[in-house]
């Protein structure tokens, strides 16, 4: 095990965001949450890397391994010239370690601010890496590239998977890739309503209550082509909160 969430809640604004959401990252996982605006997706990951403190349920984190994190939005100010090479070292106890195939080398003297966005996530990447983490753990690392990039991005994500068994946690709004790359989904609506193999996750009934029926038809069909074994994990509990609006929750997520 690497980290685990065991029925946390939290509350912001006075409205419940995470209610009973439990979830285990452990050794070689590939796991992408995916949900409507507002689920909460990034509010579990604050909690798994103990960035907020869930009003309750208990986080667990190994504490022989080591997490990178790559956050939603990372604002750094323009004013303050920073090399690529010096960001990825900042705080950094290991000296510069080679760029895993990222294509970080003719960036290093770069100014950070003088990035393409597809430049900035491979940097990111390179930072959450440069401890040699036993995981990753990303929140929609992908949102600000063009397809291209984020075809490229989730190549890099499932080589690194592959050839260094790093476990991988992320926040996706890209359900194509989702379907197509990650090993195991998790559909968070303040609870996590379904999980599992991303096929089997496409067929469940509350995957086309949140997302539509036309979106549910249509990632059903993409074929999984990765020789893992899958376990679903169908949580027939019921679901107290109000679904009345969730017709309309597929047009928000996709915009």
């Amino acid at each position: 095990m690497i980290v685990s969430a065991d029925h946390l809640s939290q509350r912001y604004q006075g409205r419940l965001v995470l209610d009973d959401v439990s979830l285990t990252l452990k050794e070689g996982d590939f796991i992408t949450i995916i949900g409507p605006n507002g689920a909460g997706k990034s509010t579990l990951l604050k909690s798994l890397m103990g960035l907020i403190t869930p009003e309750s349920g208990t986080v667990t984190r190994n504490p022989k391994a080591r997490i990178g994190y790559i956050p939603q939005r990372m604002e750094i100010n323009p004013s303050l010239p920073m090399s690529v090479e010096r960001f990825i070292t900042l705080n950094k106890t290991t000296p510069l370690s080679d760029d895993e195939g990222l294509g970080i080398t003719p960036l290093l003297d770069k100014p950070i601010h003088s990035l393409s966005g597809g430049e900035w996530q491979r940097v990111l990447l390179a930072r959450a890496l440069q401890d040699q983490p036993d995981a990753i753990i990303l929140d929609e690392p992908a949102q600000n590239l063009d397809l291209s990039g984020q075809v490229q991005f989730y190549k890099t994500l499932d080589r690194l998977h592959q050839t260094r068994g790093l476990a991988i946690l992320m926040v996706s709004h890209d359900l194509h890739m989702v379907m197509a790359s990650t090993r195991q989904v998790v559909c968070l609506y303040h609870h996590i309503c379904c999980s599992g193999a991303p096929q089997a996750v496409a067929r469940d009934p509350e995957f086309a209550h949140l997302f539509g029926q036309d979106m549910a038809a249509m990632m059903a069909v993409y074929q999984h082509d990765h020789d893992h074994d899958h376990h679903d994990h169908h949580h027939h509990h019921d679901h107290g909160h109000d679904h009345h609006h969730h017709g309309h929750a597929h047009r928000e997520y996709e915009q």
